[in-house]
């Protein structure tokens, strides 16, 4: 790894973890440049993910005023993830190389779509989150299950997947809901990067330089990221995703 690798993946890691605070789909930064810059996509994938774990943390830590009286909830969606991203890892290691390869551009483009399509999907869990139960019940904790199914395998925008269920519902403000988001998806990195760790190829360096760039990054989306425009995150977003499609397609 170059000088100048270490500093783009580092820059990278700070904004995905502001991104994963803050919005979600983080991983549509760092992955597409781990992709730019000549990690095989697997093995960038499992990197990622294992080195997102401590920004995930960090950034649900920075929301623990939210959850304040979630603790119940939270844990009943947290195995849901964690069966969920079992299932994912699995696939991922299971599946040949060349399987993931071929579906990776069309995961990142449904990625791209619901980034876009997050203000819209904002705006509804507002609407909707004042008729939701509260509780949510089987069918809720059925698609948290499926989005760890989904993280574990591929963990680009699975926050806003998570933000879109719960507003369905869960009778909570934004925020609130905002900070159940990030425990799940910090939940489904943390199973999947185990396995990853013993199963998968990674990068460790990779993993250190995103560890540490990624904590930074999600102690700055709880303070300070949340005042950001949202069409800024959203605009490097689709652009370093949209260069990752191009460069897997030509290759």
């Amino acid at each position: 790894m170059t000088w100048w690798h270490a500093i783009v993946i580092s820059a990278a890691g700070i904004w995905a973890g502001m991104i994963n605070t803050v919005v979600g789909s983080g991983t549509l930064v760092t992955f597409p440049v781990l992709i730019t810059l000549g990690y095989p996509p697997v093995t960038a994938t499992t990197s990622n993910a294992i080195g997102l774990i401590p920004g995930a943390i960090s950034g649900s830590i920075g929301y623990r005023k939210e959850l304040t009286g979630q603790a119940g909830r939270v844990t009943r969606l947290a195995v849901g993830s964690v069966v969920g991203a079992i299932g994912g890892s699995i696939l991922l290691l299971a599946l040949p190389p060349d399987a993931f390869e071929t579906v990776v551009p069309w995961l990142i483009g449904l990625a791209l779509v619901l980034v876009v399509a997050q203000p819209k999907v904002s705006a509804w869990v507002l609407r909707r989150s004042g008729s939701a139960d509260g509780h949510g019940g089987p069918v809720l904790f059925t698609f948290v299950l499926l989005i760890g199914v989904y993280g574990g395998y591929f963990t680009a925008a699975q926050g806003v997947m998570l933000m879109a269920v719960l507003g369905m519902f869960l009778n909570e403000p934004i925020q609130r809901l905002n900070g159940v988001k990030n425990v799940l998806a910090a939940v489904v990195n943390t199973v999947a990067g185990v396995v990853y760790a013993f199963y998968a190829p990674v990068s460790w360096p990779v993993i250190g330089l995103l560890a540490v760039s990624s904590t930074v990054g999600g102690l700055l989306g709880a303070k300070i990221g949340r005042k950001l425009p949202p069409r800024v995150l959203r605009a490097v977003i689709v652009l370093v995703a949209v260069a990752a499609i191009v460069k897997l397609v030509l290759d």
